[in-house]
């Protein structure tokens, strides 16, 4: 799963986030988004990025042809992060039993892993998919 800073970094740059999008798309590995990420992802590329309705579909279009929308949690959202949306994150990632959590937010980076899942970013997640 990756977080809502890497999905935007995927369309905005051209870096190791796009690079990552693009394995996603051609099937290297499972990408699965939650509905909270994706939530975000339109809310930000929206209001700070001002991408038009039609830019927005587009963007969200393709994260679905290279991903799956994994259920909504089930269970609330645990409440170990400085950043309540955290939480929601993290909960996403433990309702789609995903193996890794790519992020470049420090807040999430610290905890490492949780229930399984490695927190992990962009760089460190790219380096296990070139091995």
């Amino acid at each position: 799963m990756f977080d809502t800073n890497v999905l935007l970094a995927a369309f905005l740059t051209e870096g190791i986030c796009a690079k990552l999008l693009s394995r996603a798309r051609k099937r290297h590995f499972d990408l699965f988004l939650c509905p909270h990420i994706l939530k975000e992802f339109r809310q930000v590329l929206g209001k700070k990025f001002l991408g038009t309705q039609d830019e927005i579909d587009s963007a969200e279009a393709l994260l679905l042809e290279a991903g799956s929308v994994s259920a909504a949690p089930e269970f609330a959202a645990p409440d170990i992060c400085r950043d309540p949306d955290d939480n929601h994150v993290l909960a996403g990632a433990r309702a789609a039993s995903t193996d890794y959590l790519v992020t470049g937010d420090l807040d999430l980076l610290i905890l490492g892993h949780f229930e399984g899942i490695q927190i992990i970013s962009p760089r460190d997640f790219e380096a296990r998919m070139a091995d």
